[in-house]
Formats: C-alpha cells, structure tokens, sequence
C-alpha cells in the first residue's frame, strides 16, 4: 500500500473540509448552512510543459485550502483515507484568512 501519493503533472490531491454537523453546544445544523466546498492541499505534482518546453508551476503549494468545484475530480482513497484528484486548472481559488 502506498504511503504518499505524488500526482502527475499538474494534478493536486486535496483533503476536503467537511463542515461539522452540530455546534459545539450540540445543536444539529442542517446541511446548507455554512456549505463551503473547501479542501486542503495534500500534494502537487510537478507541474506540466507547454509547446515550447517551457516549464508551466502548479499554482498551489501544500498546506493552502482551496475552493473546489462543486462536480469534478477523481476519488483516491488511500489507507482508510478519502482523497480528490483535480487538474490544476479545475482549482478556482485559494481561501486565506
């Protein structure tokens, strides 16, 4: 079983953020509130090339939290973990604080 995934190319391996489901009191909160579809960056792959050979970065670095389409990427599961593969171009933003 593989300890790391390092994507290829332009691909990055996002964790996403699932909102807590009750507050800390307890009380239950429906499912539209507060619905961020956000993930943190697990891993990036090198980066792709374009016609010229001309090295192309990938736009994010571990660690970042992203907004993630709310349709897209390929589930990874690795160990007892659930993963999401996107192309780079499919991240739409990085959320900072």
């Amino acid at each position: 079983m593989a300890k790391r995934l390092i994507p290829s190319l332009n691909r990055v391996l996002v964790e996403k953020i699932v909102p807590p489901s009750k507050t800390t009191a307890g009380i239950l909160l429906p499912e539209k509130t507060a619905k961020l579809n956000s993930g943190k960056v697990v891993a990036v792959g090198p980066g792709a090339k374009d016609r010229e050979g001309n090295h192309i970065p990938v736009c994010v670095k571990e660690g970042e939290t992203v907004l993630l389409p709310e349709y897209g990427g390929m589930n990874v599961k690795l160990g007892e973990k659930e993963y999401l593969l996107y192309g780079d171009q499919d991240i739409l933003g990085i959320l900072r604080e």
